[in-house]
């Protein structure tokens, strides 16, 4: 990626900017706060992706900004939970 105005501090200011979000607060009941932490994942990933289409970042690109073991881990961690089988279910007695 060629060098722009736009650099890993600034990158990082964003990110940060997204996590100063206000947390749930925690008199709220399970059900809400599954639903509140949903719609938290849901918000981070579209403001997350917005970033990246806006710099034109790929995924090589994010990943080189976090130092190289762990840019590994979580490559693998991707591929192994694109890997993962379905569960088997199991078959119903034939009538015999």
């Amino acid at each position: 990626m060629p060098a722009q105005n736009y650099d890993f501090r600034q990158f990082q200011a964003e990110l940060a900017a997204l996590d100063s979000a206000p947390a749930a607060k925690p008199g709220l009941k399970s059900a809400d706060r599954k639903t509140a932490a949903a719609a938290r994942q849901v918000t981070a990933r579209e403001e997350f992706l917005a970033l990246r289409e806006r710099h034109g970042l790929s995924v090589a690109d994010v990943i080189a900004f976090f130092p190289e073991e762990e840019g590994i881990a979580y490559l693998q961690q991707l591929l192994a939970i694109a890997e993962q089988k379905p569960r088997r279910t199991r078959k119903k007695p034939a009538d015999g």
